[in-house]
């Protein structure tokens, strides 16, 4: 990517976090990114967003679940 193009997304990202920030979305940069990326990619925005939501309403777990035959 040549500085200009790079210089350019950078601008982008910010003012769409910016305004992330605003909506108070809660969405780093970095995830930010990712969903924009993925937006670029053709991917529905409305599913990502279904996705995001769904992946909020989920416990957060470190540890794998692992199925009850799985224990000694």
């Amino acid at each position: 990517m040549d500085p200009e193009a790079a210089r350019t997304a950078r601008e982008s990202l910010d003012l769409a976090f910016q305004m992330s920030n605003i909506l108070d979305t809660g969405l780093d940069r970095h995830t930010l990114s990712v969903l924009i990326a993925l937006c670029d990619l053709g991917l529905n925005p409305e599913a990502l967003t279904a996705v995001v939501k769904e992946l909020r309403r989920e416990p957060f777990s470190s540890a794998p679940v692992l199925p009850p035959s799985s224990f000694p």
